[in-house]
């Protein structure tokens, strides 16, 4: 049986370069599926699956946050830990100008602009995670532990 071969991304070569090991784990990927239709493609609990968020604060200041796939950011809160007025999701298309990836296919690693992270802190602990590699249909399986080293994001509580 031959294995699939997918196109490297700008994530792919990324995690490559910085010596990361990753599992590259393709599935279906339907349009609004989101971190629901992944997980269960994949066999795993959604809650390992990871967003990348593109969000801007009032002063359209781009920032990328990392949250479990099974549950939603609180903006209220982490406009209040940046010590923004507000932080509201880029649109698509503002998305895709800062860092090069279409949603649904948008991972934190090898970013058009180099984006100030933040990842929910419950993250960190889990044993593995499923994070996007760039492409729709893409996510990587990886160590949160690798995460933290090649990303080095700020860890926050605003998962609701």
């Amino acid at each position: 049986m031959t294995k699939e071969k997918f196109p490297v991304t700008n994530a792919i070569r990324f995690l490559k370069e910085h010596q990361v090991e990753f599992i590259e784990r393709p599935y279906r990927y339907e349009e609004k599926g989101g971190t629901e239709v992944a997980a269960q493609a994949l066999g795993v609990d959604e809650h390992l699956t990871v967003k990348t968020l593109v969000m801007e604060d009032e002063k359209k200041s781009p920032l990328i946050i990392l949250m479990h796939g099974d549950k939603e950011v609180s903006t209220k809160e982490l406009a209040r830990v940046l010590g923004v007025k507000s932080v509201t999701p880029c649109s698509s298309e503002t998305a895709l100008k800062h860092t090069g990836y279409m949603v649904g296919g948008t991972s934190p690693f090898g970013t058009k602009k180099q984006l100030p992270v933040y990842v929910e802190e419950t993250i960190l602990s889990l044993p593995r995670i499923f994070i996007n590699a760039g492409r729709r249909g893409l996510l990587c399986e990886m160590s949160p532990k690798d995460l933290m080293k090649v990303l080095r994001p700020i860890a926050v509580h605003v998962a609701r």
